[in-house]
């Protein structure tokens, strides 16, 4: 139960995003690029489980994307704020799909579930 719930939120998330991009009338081509990009942190296990782990949570949690809007927003930068909304997109899609944060045991094992 707890497991759907996040899913949930998640996509709710996701959609809040993509509403967010929509009316600040940002890029679609922009966002079509951009989406899948923070999947390159996968790279990182290509030199073992642990920095893997480490580059994909990195780039796999809420905090950095948010303060791009934040700091999109004081200073006027439609880039910065696309490029956050379209970060968080992406993370919230994952969650809501059950891809999670990363353990360093294995890239299987999330704090989501086992994938």
């Amino acid at each position: 139960m707890n497991n759907l719930i996040l899913k949930m939120e998640s996509f709710i998330v996701l959609a809040a995003a993509i509403v967010c991009y929509a009316m600040l009338d940002y890029s679609w081509i922009l966002f079509g690029i951009l989406f899948f990009l923070p999947d390159a942190a996968m790279l990182g296990y290509m030199k073992n489980n642990e920095t893997g782990a480490r580059i994909y949570n990195l780039f796999h949690n809420y905090s950095v994307p948010i303060i791009i809007v934040a700091v999109g927003y004081f200073l006027s930068s439609d880039i910065l704020m696309s490029i956050g909304l379209i970060w968080i997109a992406h993370i919230a899609m994952d969650r809501a799909l059950g891809y999670g944060l990363k353990y360093s045991t294995d890239f299987k094992d999330t704090h989501l579930q086992r994938i």
